[in-house]
């Protein structure tokens, strides 16, 4: 069985049975279950998540894009700052990237308040951080894959005569 599509088939949607991916799989469902627990023991599958579309959610949500600039010493690499910044529960995601700055972070809170307080009382003062520019998401059209919204792409007025 090929791992690349069992993978590509629960990114799409991991609630599926076993038996169902088996199925398009073509493979056998005690082969896909064996498969599974091997690539979450193995560390491949980390987790399983919901995408929410916080626009459908009554709770206010608020998410930035926060750029990171670091400076390197001989006892600190990417790894140290990375481990420090990943510890906080207001990090949903942290990359290093290449271009212009060093981290990419994705902050939730529950406010713009409490977003940039963590910003600049939690991540601006780590030694290392140089510099930190923060982007709110205003809106959010889609998320690791699935389009959010109404699903009615055609904002045009009707014209009646």
């Amino acid at each position: 069985m090929d791992k690349r599509s069992l993978l590509d088939l629960l990114r799409r949607d991991a609630r599926e049975s076993v038996d169902d991916i088996a199925r398009q799989l073509g493979a056998d469902a005690e082969a896909v279950a064996a498969a599974l627990e091997e690539l979450e023991a193995d560390g491949v599958v980390r987790g399983y998540q919901a995408v929410v579309d916080w626009d459908r959610v009554s709770d206010e949500h608020v998410r930035a894009q926060v750029e990171v600039d670091v400076e390197l010493d001989r006892e600190t690499g990417y790894e140290e700052i990375a481990t420090r910044i990943a510890r906080f529960p207001e990090v949903a995601t942290l990359r290093l990237v290449s271009g212009d700055y060093d981290f990419f972070i994705e902050v939730e809170g529950e406010s713009m308040h409490d977003v940039s307080n963590f910003v600049s009382e939690r991540i601006a003062p780590i030694p290392e951080v140089t510099k930190t520019v923060t982007h709110f998401v205003m809106d959010s059209y889609k998320e690791e894959g699935i389009e959010l919204g109404d699903g009615d792409d055609d904002d045009r007025l009707s014209v009646s005569p």
